[in-house]
Parts: C-alpha cells; structure tokens; sequence
C-alpha cells in the first residue's frame, strides 16, 4: 500500500499590482507575508513597496536593466 505524501505548509503570500511611474503595470506580485511584520508600526503598502523594489532591484542586477520607480501599490 502506498503512503501518501505529508502536506507541508503552504506559503503566505500577499498579492499586489503595481504601477510605476513610466506608466507600466505588473499584476499579481507576490510579497511573503513574513515580510509584511507591522510590529515596528509601518503600514502594509510600506513594507510591500520595500519588499517589491528589493525584488525590482535583483532583477535588475541579473538583467541589467532597470526598472522605473513605484508611483503605486494596490492589493489585488
């Protein structure tokens, strides 16, 4: 008989879109929820815009192109 493979834990995540300021939109970007800690008082639209440009910016680093600044973030 065959065992059933354990369920591990599904990751938390929170899903954003994001506007920047060239007018570009990327939809449904993820940001863990272990990033989103609101223990030092910081609203959750702040830390997801640090969260995301930290992604924009090793994105950047391996494509050597970089991207515009976040004008907005929404969740979706």
């Amino acid at each position: 008989m065959a065992r059933s493979k354990p369920k591990g834990k599904s990751a938390a995540f929170m899903m954003f879109n994001v506007t920047y300021e060239d007018g570009t939109v990327t939809s449904n970007r993820r940001v863990s929820c272990d990033l989103l800690d609101q223990s030092f008082g910081d609203s959750i639209d702040d830390l997801a815009r640090t969260a995301i440009q930290d992604q924009d910016n090793e994105i950047a680093q391996r494509s050597n192109q970089r991207r515009a600044k976040i004008k907005s973030i929404a969740r979706a």
